[in-house]
Parts: C-alpha cells; sequence; structure tokens
C-alpha cells in the first residue's frame, strides 16, 4: 500500500475520501498507539465511526490505557481494513462535534447490539482520531 503522505495529491485526496467512505461500514477499526512508559506500540480492536477524515471512538472508562497514550502521545495509526492510516488524536472538547460523535456511533452499532447502549453512549468519553 502507498503510504498516507504519497497519496496526498488533489487527485489522491478523493481517492483516499473513497476509500474510507468504503471502509466506513467495518465492524472494528484497530487504533495503534504509543505507550506512555513502555514506548512500545500498543493495538487495540474497537468500535468506531467515520465523519469525513476524523475517525470517532467512545473509552467507557476515560482511564483506559489507550486514552492515556493518545494523550500522552497523539500520533497514533487507525487500521480499518487492509489499509493502516497516520492520524493524530485528541479528546473531543467541543459539545457539537461530542454530540456527533456518540450519535454516529451509536447510529451503528445500538441496531445490531442485544443490549441497551444509551448509557454507555452517555457517559463514554468521545476520542477523534483526525487522519493525515
Amino acid at each position: 500500500m502507498a503510504s498516507v503522505s504519497a497519496r496526498w495529491t488533489l487527485k489522491g485526496l478523493s481517492v483516499m475520501q473513497a476509500d474510507l467512505h468504503a471502509l466506513a461500514h467495518l465492524e472494528f477499526g484497530y487504533l495503534t498507539t504509543v505507550g506512555r512508559v513502555t514506548g512500545r506500540l500498543h493495538t487495540i480492536e474497537i468500535w468506531f465511526a467515520l465523519h469525513d477524515r476524523t475517525v470517532y471512538m467512545l473509552a467507557g472508562n476515560h482511564a483506559s490505557d489507550w486514552v492515556k497514550n493518545a494523550r500522552r502521545t497523539p500520533a497514533v495509526t487507525m487500521t480499518l481494513g487492509g489499509s493502516t492510516f497516520a492520524g493524530t488524536a485528541r479528546m473531543v472538547d467541543q459539545a457539537e462535534e461530542d454530540a456527533l460523535a456518540r450519535r454516529l456511533i451509536l447510529a451503528k452499532y445500538q441496531p445490531g447490539y442485544g443490549e441497551d447502549l444509551s448509557d454507555w453512549g452517555r457517559t463514554a468519553l468521545a476520542v477523534a482520531v483526525d487522519l493525515h
């Protein structure tokens, strides 16, 4: 696969957006952070939703290792399907974007999930990864 930076031509940008749109339906993504203590790569499988070039996730435990890692070193990668994208993680702190993240994730996962996700959707920490 070509590196993400190599794809950032005007023509490549539309290809990347099309690629992302095709990956939005996937059940899981894989977030890789740098361990804040060990410095080693740490990958988790996680639910996600896409909006433009931003990946949204919810952390039920605000003190999860991956959240702490992303706060310390925001340079992360997201693997969706067979494609890996470099990105910058951030905690979502604007009300409008926070509501968008929760709405997108709940709309994607609640219909096929056997239990009510509304409490989790209200209390989880919204985290965004802006893909480069």
